[in-house]
């Protein structure tokens, strides 16, 4: 396998997941402190949205260059 399918089927892949998930969650540590033998640490919650135009056009894109792939 080339590595321009490979990447043409990454692409398709990411665009299915971002339709079907919408975006994704990490987690992010903000603050933390060390108060003698005690540590506290905050962490928040982040999330990233993909846009359903992004998605859309990682599957178009990955479709289109698979297809002018192996007419060529």
């Amino acid at each position: 396998m080339s590595g321009l399918k490979l990447a043409d089927i990454v692409l398709i892949v990411a665009g299915i997941a971002g339709l079907a998930y919408g975006g994704f969650t990490y987690t992010k540590a903000t603050h933390s402190a060390d108060v003698g033998p005690v540590h506290f640490e905050v962490k928040e919650k982040e999330r990233v949205n993909v846009p359903l135009w992004a998605g859309v056009a990682a599957i178009v894109g990955g479709v289109v260059v698979l297809a002018l792939d192996r007419r060529a």
